[in-house]
């Protein structure tokens, strides 16, 4: 506590005080050129800010207030006016913070919190001040200034509140999407990019305190970590079952590649069918192993079927050049004279008939027509023959004499079989000399 003006310990007080008042004129000028530009205009008012103090003869300086006057401290260092004039700078200087204050509150500029605590520290000062000048006034403008600056940080704290709650909730929609792709996305590569997405977003976000924070964190960092377990397990079933596939189908390439050379045309062609079938309905390997055996498996079946081409063109080649042998052969036959000489013409059907076999094969469909055209020939040979046979006498008839012919050697047949001992030879020369001597018999009625 300060010792009592004129009491012993008030003058050396006084002494160091007076250096203590140097100090603060050095630091209240530099305040005062700081705030010069604030200030400028405020100058004329110094001579009202003394008008609220004075100094006495031995140097106390007072300043007046509603609850009356009180020391503010003590000048030795010049004249009374030139005291009051540094202790109402220093006042001054008060004012134009407190007006710097002011401003920034009401522009926004400022730390609210920041204006409130100096506000605050401001006020407190002027409980015990160490200036001359309106101090009652100051004090209600500080105070004003200070619900001001409470309304302003309490506005400030809802709005952190505010954007707290919408950090909050965007970092949990967030983690609520991560969630979801983790348990249900099948989108392998699209999800595994939507979760590098979501990470860039969320270094976005501030304001959530940490407890909140550290709680989201662990549960996006979670739903990383169930994402890429379930692709990677999905990745390895995904590798064996390709693996398998490529087995299989290993398989059915080594089976393709083995039918490429064969003849057998159509067993081989509706197997090379089913390969196929059987290629489109095996799971798929990887793609550059797919590949590889699908050129394989193709470059087989296009083999076969390359040189079934072949074989088949010249098979119609060879059919058609057999179709007009046939044509030819048919023409002749159909301009036989069958009843001027129907044996010179069932000698030269034969002939025909001879060339006929030998002319090669034809389709099933073209050989029919021709066959047909073919038997009316031979009907018109045997009608002829059977009317010149009729007029003919047994003994005559070269046919029933080779009838007989044939006759007598099935029987030497069936003696030779039953000497070797041969049931199946013996039963054939049986039924070969049955049917035999039936016709016999039947021609020699006719005849």
């Amino acid at each position: 506590m300060a010792a009592p003006p004129g009491t012993p310990g008030w003058h050396r007080e006084n002494e160091v005080g007076h250096e203590r008042a140097k100090r603060r004129a050095r630091r209240d000028g530099a305040l005062s050129r700081r705030y010069a530009g604030i200030c400028r205009g405020q100058g004329d008012r110094m001579s009202d800010w003394t008008a609220f103090g004075r100094i006495d003869d031995e140097g106390t300086v007072y300043v007046k207030t509603a609850e009356g006057e009180c020391v503010v401290g003590s000048w030795q260092a010049g004249s009374p006016e030139e005291g009051l004039a540094h202790f109402a700078r220093r006042f001054d200087g008060v004012v134009t913070e407190v007006n710097l204050i002011e401003t920034r509150l009401g522009t926004g500029a400022g730390d609210a919190q920041h204006a409130l605590t100096r506000i605050k520290e401001l006020r407190g000062e002027l409980d015990e001040p160490h200036v001359v000048g309106d101090i009652d006034g100051l004090r209600e403008r500080l105070d004003k200034l200070s619900a001001t600056a409470e309304a302003k940080v309490g506005e400030v704290h809802a709005a952190r509140s505010a954007a707290r709650v919408e950090a909050i909730a965007h970092k949990t929609a967030l983690v609520t999407e991560a969630e979801q792709i983790a348990a249900e996305s099948t989108s392998w590569k699209a999800a595994g990019d939507r979760f590098k997405e979501i990470l860039e977003e969320w270094k976005t976000i501030r304001g959530v305190d940490r407890k909140s924070d550290g709680e989201l964190w662990k549960r996006y960092a979670t739903a990383r970590d169930t994402f890429t377990r379930r692709r990677g397990a999905h990745f390895a079933t995904l590798d064996s079952a390709r693996k398998q596939a490529q087995g299989r189908k290993e398989e059915l390439v080594t089976e393709a590649e083995s039918l490429s050379d064969s003849t057998e045309w159509g067993p081989t062609a509706n197997r090379l069918k089913e390969l196929m079938s059987e290629w489109k309905a095996a799971p798929r390997a990887s793609k550059e192993v797919e590949q590889r055996l699908w050129e394989r498996f193709r470059a087989a079946q296009d083999a076969f079927f390359a040189k079934r081409s072949e074989v088949f063109s010249a098979r119609d080649a060879e059919q058609k050049a057999s179709l007009d042998r046939r044509h030819e052969l048919l023409a002749q036959a159909e301009a036989l004279d069958v009843d001027a000489d129907p044996k010179a013409a069932q000698a030269r059907l034969r002939e025909i008939q001879g060339q006929w076999h030998e002319s090669g094969r034809v389709s099933r469909e073209a050989a029919a027509g021709l066959d047909r055209r073919l038997r009316a020939v031979e009907e018109r040979v045997r009608a002829a023959m059977d009317i010149a046979w009729r007029r003919t006498s047994p003994s005559d008839n070269p046919l029933l004499t080779q009838m007989r012919e044939q006759v007598a050697e099935a029987e030497a047949r069936l003696a030779r079989a039953q000497a070797a001992g041969d049931a199946k030879r013996i039963r054939e020369a049986e039924q070969a000399l049955t049917a035999k001597r039936q016709f016999l018999q039947l021609a020699e009625h006719t005849n």
